[in-house]
């Protein structure tokens, strides 16, 4: 089984979709083995996306994803990455497939409701930044 991180970021916490989100993930066939809310501080923002400290868009990123609570979650599954990022749908909305979250709930390429990890080291590094072993159902 394959596992993956997945946060509701501040617009999605603010439109009140966190159950939207899990329950699309769900439908997947996805199982959600960690879950919290949380608010990042810019520095735990910053480091959470330090890998983007380069480019043009991490200042207002890190802004964004420290502008209030967030819902982070661990799942686990067969194709779990995968799963998440075709359930999420392209980053700008715009150009996201329909019946994907972010065509149907996001409104910019930036407020775009969720996160996904893009792969397994990713998703390893990912969900060890939020989760401890303990937290992590098997």
């Amino acid at each position: 089984m394959e596992r993956t991180l997945s946060i509701v970021k501040p617009d999605g916490v603010r439109k009140n979709v966190i159950g939207d989100v899990i329950g699309r993930f769900e439908k997947q066939g996805l199982k959600v083995v960690a879950l919290k809310m949380a608010s990042l501080s810019k520095a735990e923002a910053e480091g959470f996306y330090a890998v983007h400290s380069a480019r043009p868009f991490f200042a207002s990123l890190t802004e964004f994803m420290s502008s209030g609570p967030v819902v982070l979650m661990a799942l686990s599954g067969e194709g779990a990455i995968k799963k998440v990022r075709d359930a999420m749908g392209a980053t700008d909305p715009a150009k996201a497939a329909p019946g994907t979250i972010r065509k149907d709930l996001a409104d910019s390429i930036e407020s775009n409701i969720v996160h996904g990890s893009d792969a397994p080291e990713t998703a390893a590094f990912e969900i060890g930044y939020f989760f401890n072993a303990l937290e992590i159902k098997r």
